[in-house]
């Protein structure tokens, strides 16, 4: 699945949109590495998000089409800072 795609699903960031600009302007990585929106993602990457002064991560824990907003969640595990 898509970059952009999997952080709307996820709901991590509300419209595909704004995922799209924001790894097009260079604030997602995966895996340690700048992520373009189509950058495919598998179970057990890193995602870090970059807003601000604020660094965020996550791990993917399922890659799913659709999902219902209760259980979005599931989809990945946030991650502390100072965890590897």
């Amino acid at each position: 699945m898509r970059l952009d795609k999997f952080l709307k699903v996820s709901r991590i960031i509300k419209r595909r949109t704004v995922a799209k600009n924001f790894a097009a302007s260079e604030r997602i990585m995966v895996n340690g590495r700048w992520a373009k929106p189509a950058t495919e993602i598998q179970v057990g990457d890193m995602i870090t998000l970059f807003m601000g002064d604020k660094k965020y991560r996550y791990q993917v824990l399922e890659v799913k089409e659709n999902t219902r907003a209760a259980e979005a969640s599931s989809m990945y595990k946030i991650l502390d800072p100072e965890e590897p």
